[in-house]
């Protein structure tokens, strides 16, 4: 196992096993940038570790459970299934927050994390966010 694998490894552990934002910071280097479907083009370590605050607030007890698991010279890549109940709330990107649904969740996603020096400094994150809504029940009926 190289070091992006490690240091993915370690990220999944920080967000879903063991929420741990002492720990998301360690990982990322300061001038880090993050590319999600919900928080789109963060740059900074401080601002990647708020999006994960607030994804650990929104669903606590997340859990992973990977599919594939690949390490490509200083990226690794990771497929699977985060699970998990939504019992906080929920961050707009405006800055307003939806009340818990207490739904149950479960979103296949994709990530990658681009690895230099034992620091992630480019993250992207791949996910249906139309799915996550929908499972949320926070989209319209059709």
């Amino acid at each position: 196992m190289g070091q992006a694998r490690e240091v993915m490894d370690r990220l999944t552990d920080a967000v879903t096993t063991h929420p741990d934002l002492g720990t998301l910071g360690e990982l990322y280097a300061e001038d880090a940038v993050a590319v999600t479907p919900d928080g789109g083009e963060i740059h900074g370590r401080d601002g990647i570790v708020e999006y994960w605050r607030q994804m650990t607030d929104a669903i606590p007890d997340g859990t992973y459970e990977s599919v594939h698991a690949y390490e490509v010279g200083d990226t690794a890549i990771d497929e699977g299934f985060f699970t998990g109940r939504n019992t906080g709330p929920i961050q707009l990107p405006s800055g307003e927050t939806i009340p818990a649904t207490q739904k149950e969740i479960k979103i296949r996603g994709v990530d990658f994390a681009t690895v230099r020096d034992g620091k992630i400094v480019e993250y992207r994150l791949y996910f249906d966010e139309m799915e996550f809504l929908g499972q949320l029940g926070l989209l319209p009926p059709s």
